[in-house]
């Protein structure tokens, strides 16, 4: 099973990266009010089971991919083919 895994800086924490996006595209002429900078992992596991693989993929989460305590995540799974 495939997955990919957003995470951003949870709401209210420090994003440089985003602020300086957020400036730049102002300063360009774009009308925008906020950017948020963060990363997409895809992960392919050996597992069919969706349930499992949810699971799997939340311990991950927790464990290396994002920091809970500054980080949100969200995971999306799609099957081998998609």
């Amino acid at each position: 099973m495939k997955a990919t895994v957003l995470v951003r800086p949870k709401e209210g924490i420090l994003d440089p990266q985003g602020q300086a996006v957020t400036d730049s595209l102002r300063q360009l002429g774009f009308a925008i009010t906020d950017a948020r900078i963060g990363r997409v992992i895809d992960v392919e596991i050996d597992d069919s089971d969706r349930a499992g693989a949810r699971a799997t993929l939340e311990r991950m989460c927790e464990q290396l991919l994002a920091n809970p305590l500054i980080e949100s995540y969200e995971i999306v799974l799609r099957e081998n083919g998609t």
